[in-house]
């Protein structure tokens, strides 16, 4: 969990703050008159926020949705798999219609 500070209290201890996001791996939102501004991270917290953001490479379940969102005719695809599975004899396939 990351814990707010201000921008003067990052200013007096960022020496300190630094360290304890490398050596503890704490996270800190810096803010300004109560406003989140930026965040204070590790590399490692970093590089995984770099593959999950646009451009970046995605894993998982995400690397699945975001693989057919540039994907056109989708929906034709899709019919076109059930017609065959429908034509297969070794399993049965609901309609979904």
């Amino acid at each position: 969990m990351e814990k707010s500070i201000s921008v003067a209290e990052t200013k007096r201890r960022f020496s300190e703050l630094m360290g304890r996001v490398v050596f503890s791996g704490e996270r800190f939102v810096i803010e300004r008159s109560g406003k989140p501004m930026v965040a204070l991270v590790s590399i490692e917290d970093l590089k995984a926020l770099s593959k999950d953001s646009p451009g970046g490479k995605r894993r998982g379940l995400l690397a699945a949705v975001g693989a057919w969102e540039d994907f056109e005719n989708l929906d034709v695809v899709i019919k076109e798999i059930y017609r065959s599975r429908k034509k297969a004899k070794d399993r049965l396939v609901e309609d979904l219609n």
